[in-house]
């Protein structure tokens, strides 16, 4: 694995080292040592995946509040999509920045969410399966989001929302 810093810290992306063959190839996807080694959260407490039928279906932004923050590890199963980290951590150089990256089954690539970011993604094709891995389980009542196009981020989406669920489109915008 080759793991990629961002401009903002703590969120990085993790390439996968391909090993091919005739059959097709091997790559390790998630390697707890080599995890550790980067500084990054390995404790895992839960597995998700989401299904999303539509290209542009436009899921966050999201993330739990402390004292259930929770870091993600997010990879593409099946399909394409456009992966975004926010940071909403007030004391970061990078508050209210955010990172994009198109992660697809095809590249394997996987983006790496620490605390305190805000997560989302929008599909870039249909039937796009999306794998997580996160560091704590979910609490409905840490459950927090803002705005995917609050003009306080700025956050340039490659395609329209399409498809986007009443509680993800009607988040207030950021105050402050």
């Amino acid at each position: 694995m080759h793991f990629q810093p961002t401009p903002i810290p703590c969120v990085v992306v993790v390439r996968p080292e391909r090993f091919e063959d005739e059959r097709g190839f091997f790559a390790r996807a998630w390697a707890k040592d080599a995890f550790e080694e980067q500084g990054l959260n390995t404790s895992l407490a839960q597995c998700s995946s989401s299904y999303n039928v539509k290209k542009g279906t436009l899921r966050g932004m999201h993330y739990q509040a402390a004292p259930h923050a929770e870091a993600k590890f997010v990879r593409c199963a099946r399909g394409t999509l456009y992966d975004v980290a926010l940071d909403l951590r007030p004391d970061s150089a990078t508050f209210k920045q955010w990172f994009g990256i198109e992660l697809s089954a095809e590249n394997g690539v996987a983006l790496y969410i620490p605390e305190g970011c805000a997560h989302g993604f929008l599909t870039l094709e249909d039937a796009t399966e999306v794998f997580y891995m996160i560091t704590a389980p979910y609490e409905p009542e840490a459950a927090r989001g803002v705005r995917y196009n609050d003009p306080a981020f700025g956050i340039e989406w490659p395609g329209e929302a399409v498809v986007i669920n009443e509680r993800d489109a009607s988040y207030s915008d950021l105050i402050g």
